[in-house]
């Protein structure tokens, strides 16, 4: 069904208010995942709440830890979430790392001992919003197999990177692994097949099956169970297609993540302290010549590949055109959510005394 995404907004903020975040952090969480959802990216979305109400109650996520400034220099933050969710971190680190980059050019923030912290685009769209190149990056539970292996080990890491354009800035917001976890699991919920070569298992071999996948990759993530299989690298399943590429831009997040915070690599997160890390950078283009000349010179160079001859009946979108796009048609139309997530954020609503959002069309109705 549809549902607004202002009524999407009121039940994640009340129910999250339930669970003892701020009324601040809930507006920010809720946010986040309308934000996805308006965007399309619904992996990322309303359906991530019932994960994190049982983050909450395992004692994974604390509400109402704060998050602490460890070392702070003009051009870095070092800042451990405590606990917290990866969101509340994050956003505060961009915004002033925004900051910082207005007066002296660049600046970048690790974060420790966070948790899931949303679409990594939701930051760097913050940076690019105030004419800043922006990065964010994450590592994540452990549901990639490197090159030739059979066990899961990297994260899905995702990577995310804007530079101001017209008619809308440039957004590339994607994992560093052939495709996130979340939407598989959103293709499982739906009863529907992996369309492409997105995973394997134990044995290496090309499954199919959304649901079967899921089932395994929850073992492999959120227990220290090691039943093989899980999502492959960029270059997919064999090594002649360059799928140690995909392994090598999956280490590098791992490097500015968990390395860089000192915290739990992905291959680690599954047990003790199930901590992710996060890094988040700005450049102020002012460092290197007029800014609007960049962005002019941007938006042409866009606009060409978008003219090269194509396929019949496809277009050529860059980053953050079919987002762009799906923002202001979800916006008017609602977001969509598949029947199980319907279902979870009824039974997330009774437990705790709010009403799940009511489909757009029984809206009119009644």
């Amino acid at each position: 069904m549809r549902i607004s995404s202002i009524e999407e907004r009121s039940f994640l903020e009340k129910v999250l208010k339930q669970y003892k975040f701020s009324d601040e952090d809930s507006q920010l969480l809720a946010d986040t995942l309308v934000d996805a959802d308006l965007r399309g990216i619904s992996s990322h979305g309303i359906q991530r709440i019932a994960w994190y109400t049982r983050m909450i109650k395992e004692g994974t996520i604390v509400p109402t830890n704060k998050i602490k400034v460890l070392r702070e220099t003009p051009t870095s933050l070092l800042i451990d979430a405590n606990q917290n969710m990866g969101q509340i971190a994050s956003s505060y680190a961009m915004d002033h790392l925004i900051d910082k980059a207005k007066q002296v050019g660049i600046a970048a923030a690790v974060i420790r001992n966070s948790n899931h912290f949303g679409t990594a685009g939701y930051y760097a769209r913050k940076a690019v919003k105030e004419g800043l190149i922006g990065i964010a990056t994450t590592n994540t539970r452990p549901l990639v197999v490197p090159t030739n292996a059979l066990d899961a080990f990297l994260g899905s890491n995702a990577f995310a990177f804007t530079f101001p354009a017209e008619p809308h800035p440039f957004v590339f917001d994607g994992a560093t692994s052939i495709v996130s976890s979340g939407k598989i699991q959103v293709l499982a919920k739906k009863g529907e097949p992996i369309p492409g070569d997105w995973a394997v298992d134990k044995d290496r071999t090309v499954d199919h099956d959304a649901k079967r996948v899921e089932d395994n990759l929850s073992k492999v993530a959120f227990t220290e169970e090691q039943p093989g299989g899980g999502v492959l690298t960029l270059g997919g399943n064999r090594e002649e297609n360059s799928n140690y590429k995909g392994m090598g831009n999956s280490i590098i997040i791992e490097l500015l993540t968990g390395i860089l915070a000192q915290g739990s690599i992905s291959a680690d997160t599954n047990t003790g302290k199930h901590d992710f890390s996060q890094f988040l950078l700005t450049i102020n283009p002012n460092l290197f010549g007029d800014p609007e000349i960049f962005k002019k010179s941007a938006t042409k160079m866009f606009d060409r590949i978008r003219a090269l001859k194509h396929l019949p009946n496809k277009d050529i979108k860059i980053p953050g055109d079919r987002e762009y796009k799906n923002y202001a048609g979800n916006l008017k139309q609602g977001v969509f959510i598949d029947d199980e997530t319907v279902k979870e954020l009824k039974s997330v609503g009774d437990e705790v005394g709010v009403e799940a959002p009511k489909s757009i069309d029984s809206t009119k109705e009644s």
